[in-house]
């Protein structure tokens, strides 16, 4: 074992992510001895290199694998994991994902792949001020918390990030192989919610059609869920 990993692991940061800035203040010495450290331990394989100035000890050193859905907010702090990912995580499309997508509060796209952890994307969508986190909820996976989309929340996400015009249904549950049933859970509230979300009108007329596609505009609710 790695003199750093060894460090690391007595200090109790086994599963934490690391910047330079902290292992610069538990490495004694020269920046030089701090590099070479860094760079013993990632040849050994127990340090892996998120991204430029962070870091992670591999699995078999942490009390559980650092789930790709939590690293991507230690990678972009304030996001949250939309679009496709969160439809397959919550079972409303078929196929298997394997990019850990997020929605970010920032105005830039960004994409990573990281050794061992895979492929990430990061999303700026037109989003109104102080409603970031509509349907964005809290999900617990092992001990990790993790910001996730509603599944009608990742769907508009999507409307919104491929600018896509209302289409009928068929867009939805052939186009996106997503089950009428599950589209039938989708409350008025969630929609006018989402109504108030984005800013393109594009997105706002999507939601006002999916409301009389669905039959909100017949009362089906009579006034509640």
């Amino acid at each position: 074992m790695q003199t750093l990993t060894e460090q690391l692991l007595e200090e109790g940061f086994k599963d934490r992510v690391l910047t330079d800035a902290q292992l610069g203040r538990l490495i004694s010495g020269s920046s030089q001895r701090r590099y070479n450290l860094v760079n013993r331990a990632m040849k050994a394989g127990e340090l892996i290199r998120l991204r430029r100035g962070l870091y992670l000890l591999a699995d078999k050193y942490r009390s559980q694998p650092c789930h790709p859905y939590a690293l991507a907010q230690r990678l972009e702090p304030g996001s949250y994991v939309s679009l496709e990912t969160a439809l397959a995580f919550h079972g409303w499309i078929p196929e298997a994902v394997y990019t850990t997508a997020a929605v970010v509060p920032s105005r830039q796209s960004k994409e990573l792949m990281v050794e061992r952890l895979g492929r990430f994307t990061f999303h700026p969508l037109a989003i109104q001020r102080g409603y970031f986190l509509e349907l964005v909820e809290r999900v617990q996976l092992g001990e990790q918390v993790v910001l996730m989309a509603k599944p009608i929340r990742a769907v508009l996400d999507l409307v919104c990030m491929r600018k896509v015009g209302w289409q009928g249904l068929d867009w939805l549950v052939q186009g996106m192989r997503i089950e009428e049933e599950l589209l039938n859970r989708v409350t008025g509230t969630e929609l006018r919610t989402l109504s108030q979300v984005y800013k393109h009108k594009r997105v706002k007329c999507f939601i006002a059609e999916l409301e009389i596609a669905l039959g909100f505009n017949l009362g089906r609710e009579l006034g509640g869920d």
